[in-house]
């Protein structure tokens, strides 16, 4: 990767998602909605020693909205510049795969951190989450989360033609993620072969680390170590998607 070329193409994404006006309002608006409806769904008990619900369930959604949305979006885009001929003419200039793609991964980090940034303050001062742990970790870790959504979304995009094939992706990589990474049923609960799956699933690490921020004050080993997965395998997904871009879709 080339310094001034990684920095040319962050600022190119960026202005185009600065003019895309319905991506911004997916990115922004969308998860402030889904929160706004979770909390509803789960009133606080008002009973002694009984935590709210939605402190549990939606701390772990701070981590989950971003992945999902940066996942939908990424892999539509990237399929966008391959069958418009974007990508095509672009590789015919010094840009370089790993260019392209640490670009997009960076440029969608800093929209995750906007977005991470106004779901968090909505989730902890207008509708009272309460964690053990900082405010500025749960942020940390939902970013890392959504630029793993960013990661995954472009490796995917590879192996689409159309868009509604890239959408159909979220059903096999996105919503197993979703059901094994312990919010639904605690992983030690499932059995034998659901918990080896959740294991091997980077989902499972992000939920983790954001509970263990939920459950203790002080950042813990735990939580480090599996942050540090999350971005082993952005880094693995952004490899393996350079290595499967294509120039164009057949």
């Amino acid at each position: 990767m080339k310094p001034r070329i990684l920095g040319n193409t962050i600022q190119r994404i960026l202005r185009q998602l600065r003019h895309d006006r319905r991506t911004v309002g997916l990115l922004l608006v969308v998860p402030v909605l889904l929160l706004t409806l979770l909390y509803y769904m789960f009133p606080d008990p008002k009973l002694p020693l009984v935590p709210p619900v939605f402190d549990r369930v939606g701390l772990v959604m701070l981590g989950i909205f971003p992945f999902v949305i940066m996942f939908l979006i990424t892999s539509i885009a990237m399929l966008r510049e391959r069958t418009t001929g974007t990508l095509e003419r672009l590789l015919t200039t010094p840009l370089g795969k790993l260019d392209l793609l640490f670009g997009y991964g960076i440029a969608f980090g800093v929209a995750a951190a906007v977005q991470a940034a106004i779901a968090s303050a909505v989730a902890y001062w207008l509708f009272d989450l309460d964690t053990a742990g900082a405010k500025g970790l749960v942020i940390l870790i939902a970013i890392a989360n959504a630029v793993l959504g960013v990661a995954l979304g472009l490796f995917c995009s590879a192996f689409a033609r159309t868009e509604f094939q890239a959408v159909q992706f979220m059903p096999v990589v996105v919503v197993p993620q979703i059901l094994l990474c312990g919010l639904f049923v605690a992983r030690e609960e499932m059995a034998g072969w659901l918990q080896a799956i959740s294991n091997v699933l980077p989902m499972t690490y992000a939920v983790e680390a954001l509970q263990e921020v939920g459950k203790n004050a002080d950042p813990t080993g735990l939580m480090w170590r599996d942050l540090g997965i999350v971005a082993g395998c952005v880094v693995v997904a952004l490899v393996l998607a350079a290595a499967t871009l294509r120039r164009r879709t057949a």
